[in-house]
């Protein structure tokens, strides 16, 4: 493989993270469309976020094992094990994906009761559940098809097809909303069936890259391997839905609906804008760190993250300052609730503290999780973010904090995972894990 370099680093990142951008559009999409619904179906919307990251939890259970395995396989010229692998991930994917589906269709009403919602909140969010589970094959593929497209270097390809996806997600809302009036669930369809259309074009690209056989469709050896590698990062993705579900019963839910949707607005418009600029580099040195290791070449692997922190260090600042320097005038496109509007602004500020440890948290999580040393990202990430809960109680409620205590909870955990991670990547030992 060639040396890696700035301008290599780039090309693999900026489109990664446009496609991280308009992967996330889907919540911005939604979270924009609902204000013609009212601020029940904002902070519906604004709370199934979480449980959409759990379902996602679910998935990742074999995209996060894939990912690595694939970018061994090619980094080694290894085609017969990429196509061993690749098969064998979509029909567990598959499966997975159909349970999924199933439970939450039947169990909309109940999860919406376990986030603390109420009255036409509660509503509304069932409905959108329900319409998901209906529409939603292509969620449940989609982390797979990312994850086998970065393996493979091709984030281009990738970036295409969320574009494609994200058009049609923003023409379906508009259509199914507003011309056919079938509110929240006109949301949910929008996203499912755009989705999938993305996924079906993402796999026809996989298929003629990979070319799996018939006999690579099937259950088989890989399958357990693929989900030892990703059972640290779908456990650790599951805990932090958890946590989030947890935060909404007992600290945010209790302060009103205001909070609610200015959560939705915060973490899915403002944030679906600023994360996946991290996390597209993150992927970016994943995919370096995983083919060179599967090359033979760990010097070229820890040459990429080198390169990687001043582009991270630089994407967290510049979030910084438009979080706080831009707060009114970014929420206000996503509410014209003045009291929605205010707990927004609100949350924009306090996070405009974290965002650089966010960056260099999701530059060490790429690290980590290109050379399949994903159990260390599980102990530096479930245990801080299991006491975001009682911090975040003890911040709004006791303390006095209100709103402002729940986000400086987020906050304080951020900063240590941060410096958790970072220091694992320090150490070096990631460039020699055997997966």
């Amino acid at each position: 493989m060639t040396p890696v370099t700035r301008m290599g680093l780039l090309r693999l990142a900026l489109p990664a993270a446009a496609s991280v951008i308009l992967n996330n559009a889907y919540r911005v999409i939604d979270q924009y469309a609902a204000q013609w619904i009212g601020v029940p179906a904002q902070a519906a919307i604004g709370s199934v976020t979480f449980v959409l990251i759990l379902f996602f939890a679910v998935y990742s259970l074999v995209s996060a094992g894939a990912g690595p395995l694939l970018a061994r396989a090619t980094g080694a010229g290894d085609e017969d094990l990429r196509r061993r692998v690749f098969g064998r991930s979509l029909v567990a994917a598959l499966a997975l994906g159909l349970g999924v589906l199933m439970a939450s269709g039947l169990g909309a009403g109940q999860v919406a009761s376990v986030l603390g919602l109420h009255g036409p909140t509660h509503a509304e969010a069932t409905a959108y559940i329900r319409w998901l589970a209906l529409s939603g094959v292509g969620i449940t593929l989609a982390p797979l098809v990312d994850a086998a497209l970065i393996a493979l270097g091709r984030t281009r390809q990738m970036m295409l097809l969320q574009l494609v996806a994200t058009g049609l997600n923003a023409l379906l809302n508009w259509w199914f909303i507003l011309e056919l009036g079938l509110g929240i669930r006109g949301a949910a369809l929008a996203s499912g069936i755009s989705r999938g259309v993305a996924v079906g074009l993402g796999l026809w690209v996989l298929w003629r890259e990979i070319r799996p056989e018939r006999t690579h469709l099937r259950w088989g050896p890989e399958v357990r391997r693929v989900t030892r590698i990703g059972l640290p990062i779908a456990l650790n993705t599951a805990a932090y839905a958890l946590v989030y579900w947890a935060l909404l019963r007992w600290a945010i839910s209790p302060l009103g609906p205001a909070v609610n949707a200015a959560l939705g607005i915060g973490f899915s418009a403002l944030e679906g804008f600023t994360w996946p600029l991290f996390h597209g580099l993150s992927l970016g040195v994943a995919s370096l760190v995983g083919r060179h290791l599967g090359a033979g070449q760990p010097e070229e692997a820890r040459r990429a993250v080198r390169l990687g922190f001043p582009l991270a260090t630089a994407a967290g600042l510049a979030a910084a300052l438009g979080f706080w320097l831009g707060a009114e005038v970014l929420c206000s496109a996503f509410t014209d609730d003045p009291a929605v509007l205010a707990q927004a602004i609100l949350y924009a500020r306090v996070l405009a503290f974290s965002q650089l440890f966010v960056a260099w948290e999701a530059l060490s999580e790429g690290t980590l999780g290109g050379a399949g040393d994903t159990r260390a990202v599980f102990w530096w990430s479930a245990p801080l973010n299991v006491l975001r809960v009682p911090l975040a109680w003890a911040l709004a409620g006791p303390v006095g904090l209100g709103a402002a205590g729940v986000w400086w909870a987020i906050n304080l955990t951020t900063y240590a995972k941060a410096l958790g991670k970072g220091h694992t990547v320090l150490r070096g030992r990631w460039a020699s894990v055997e997966v």
